[in-house]
């Protein structure tokens, strides 16, 4: 028998109830059943069971490590969200059926020069909500689960107005491209925004920033997409960025662009679209490193930056935008057993916008065999 077998089958056997998911065991990224164990609740952790997940772009780079950094047994998601089961003594911000969520961390070490301004995600010693090390030492595990259990102070609360399986998508995809538009200052009202990739980051950054009240231009690859993005999620204007017309009447038109593309591109065009003094910020994450052209930065006095998620602070201020301007994610709800589909026409593109698990309905469906 397998060490990890062996590990899955005696902490099955201690645990009266037990705690499951899918995992996956290699760098094959296939998901299957799994059985581990969650902490108890500590005085100040939340249980919640887990209803919908999300899937996000980086689950299936972790699946297929292609960081370099995942942990086997894998069991991805951190777009989660469900309904308190439990809570410790010392838990003031929650009770029981609440409506609540976890997103891309579980920890951080809440003393450093991050932590004390709100931003937990840009703490060094971050704990990842799957694929991590918890302040124990064991390695963490994410929504593809059954339950989840996490210190309340990186536990949001979904708002009545938001239905749990479209605001799933918010915790990751969400305060994405949220936090990056506020911070960079292209939150403000008129403002000229590009916005490239119509995907599941994509199309929210499009629904945020028509709630800021910005003009938005969509730049895809896809004419396909040019419907959806007026008509569907309301953009201003559309670019194919294949169309060398299109690009040279835009050059010098946008006050910034969000660029949420995971496959490998150039930004060189993307500059040219930029007024001087604009702002390239880039949320997805290619594998190969992007060429920056630094004349073209050079010549107007342009800027390219990254951003990551959000602290927990601004991660409920955006849910609570988010349920006061209606946005949701567009989203297509699977049975748990679809999963690893899903992660094929995830690597394909084929998802519109974004994939999420009916945890609560169909995983327990597909334990009777392990």
């Amino acid at each position: 028998m397998a060490h990890s077998e062996y590990v899955e089958e005696q902490e099955a056997a201690v645990h009266p109830v037990k705690t499951y998911g899918w995992a996956a065991r290699d760098e094959s990224g296939i998901l299957s059943p799994f059985y581990f164990s969650r902490r108890m609740t500590g005085e100040k952790d939340v249980r919640f069971k887990v209803m919908y997940c999300g899937i996000c772009h980086t689950d299936l780079h972790f699946l297929k490590n292609h960081w370099g950094i995942s942990s086997y047994p894998l069991i991805p998601g951190h777009e989660i969200v469900g309904v308190v089961t439990d809570i410790g003594t010392k838990v003031t911000k929650f009770k029981l059926g609440d409506k609540v969520g976890v997103g891309c961390m579980i920890g951080s070490c809440r003393t450093c020069e991050s932590c004390a301004k709100n931003l937990e995600n840009y703490c060094p010693k971050m704990i990842l909500t799957y694929s991590g090390k918890d302040y124990d030492g064991t390695t963490t595990y994410g929504g593809y689960s059954n339950e989840m259990v996490a210190d309340q102070h990186y536990v949001v609360r979904i708002p009545d107005d938001l239905p749990l399986d479209t605001s799933a998508p918010l915790l990751c995809a969400g305060i994405t491209v949220y936090s990056a538009l506020r911070y960079f200052e292209l939150d403000e009202r008129g403002k000229h925004l590009g916005v490239v990739g119509l995907g599941g980051l994509g199309h929210l950054a499009v629904k945020f920033a028509k709630a800021f009240g910005l003009k938005v231009t969509v730049i895809s690859t896809s004419p396909s997409k040019c419907k959806e993005a007026l008509e569907r999620f309301g953009a201003d204007l559309f670019l194919n960025s294949h169309d060398q017309d299109q690009l040279q009447a835009a050059t010098s038109t946008m006050d910034g662009i969000i660029d949420t593309v995971s496959a490998d591109h150039s930004i060189e065009t993307l500059l040219h679209l930029l007024k001087s003094h604009g702002k390239l910020i880039v949320v997805g994450v290619p594998q190969k490193p992007l060429q920056v052209p630094i004349f073209t930065l050079l010549g107007g006095r342009k800027m390219i930056a990254g951003s990551g998620i959000g602290g927990m602070k601004e991660t409920q201020e955006m849910l609570d935008f988010a349920a006061k301007h209606n946005i949701k994610a567009d989203v297509e709800v699977i049975p748990m057993d679809y999963i690893n589909t899903a992660m094929d026409r995830l690597s394909k593109g084929h998802v519109r916008y974004r994939f999420v698990v009916d945890v609560g309905n169909t995983l327990h469906k597909t334990m009777s065999s392990v």
